[in-house]
């Protein structure tokens, strides 16, 4: 979702600060159909421009890009411990080293990764927020840091963060911030993170905007998707899966894509259909 779109989106929404009261759906998820089996323990994921998922193969050290039909593409190899995945507006791909503590930059059409950011701490989930500065959730110093397009980076969210592995900025400049030891947490603009939800077994790297006040967030420790709102209410959208690791909407919102690290499998799914 590009800077315009998030406006729009947000205009479309009352906006909720953490702990503000919400009305939890109910609806669950259908699962429409395997996108593609065979992965090496997914992790970071996304949907490109055209609709096409990207995976980071942790275990084969490998990123590909998986069309409509199956058919898949490598676009590196060689990598080290690939962990989070975003995509830029322009189309290229960043993905963080869980192992050399880095986000490499790979270009959209696939090629030679680049070292985008060093110096990192474990960084798991990665995602882009609102003015396009890179999210990175440092998993050993319990924070989340955006990095600029010059690679200068600064701490976005700090507080009640343990072991944070994914993070999402609101359309209000807020944040949710996913952690595998902590449940999920919730910050205002100014960055300061506090616990909203414990619901979960061990909540993994795949989070995404469901709206203007809540998120889905993957149970990477169970085979659950949720979605959490400001308050803490939490719920089930989707079930059946082996270790959920990643997640993405499409551009229109109506489908999302999970990939399973227990199974080795993307789902497609569609959004309240169940």
């Amino acid at each position: 979702m590009n800077r315009r779109n998030i406006l729009a989106f947000a205009a479309s929404y009352p906006l909720l600060a953490c702990g503000a009261s919400a009305q939890a759906a109910a609806r669950l998820w259908r699962r429409e159909r395997i996108i593609t089996a065979g992965l090496s323990s997914p992790v970071g994921m996304g949907l490109d421009s055209e609709g096409r998922l990207v995976v980071a193969n942790w275990s084969a050290g490998t990123v590909i890009r998986v069309t409509q039909d199956g058919k898949t593409t490598a676009l590196a190899t060689g990598l080290s411990g690939p962990s989070g995945l975003a995509i830029a507006a322009n189309g290229d791909i960043f993905v963080a080293s869980y192992n050399e503590d880095l986000v490499w930059r790979i270009p959209a059409a696939g090629g030679k990764p680049e070292v985008f950011v060093r110096g990192l701490s474990t960084p798991a989930g990665i995602s882009f927020d609102n003015r396009g500065k890179l999210l990175i959730a440092n998993r050993r110093t319990n924070q989340i840091l955006a990095v600029d397009p010059a690679g200068k980076h600064s701490v976005a969210v700090e507080g009640e963060l343990q072991t944070p592995v994914g993070a999402v900025q609101m359309p209000d400049g807020g944040y949710f911030v996913s952690n595998i030891d902590g449940g999920v947490s919730c910050a205002g603009p100014d960055g300061r993170a506090r616990t909203v939800s414990r619901d979960f077994v061990a909540p993994g790297p795949g989070i995404a905007v469901a709206d203007a006040g809540s998120v889905y967030v993957v149970d990477y420790g169970g085979t659950e998707v949720k979605q959490v709102h400001k308050d803490g209410t939490t719920h089930v959208v989707a079930a059946g899966f082996r270790s959920p690791a990643g997640i993405a909407l499409s551009a229109d919102r109506r489908r999302a894509v999970v990939t399973d690290w227990g199974s080795n499998a993307a789902y497609e799914m569609s959004i309240g259909a169940g």
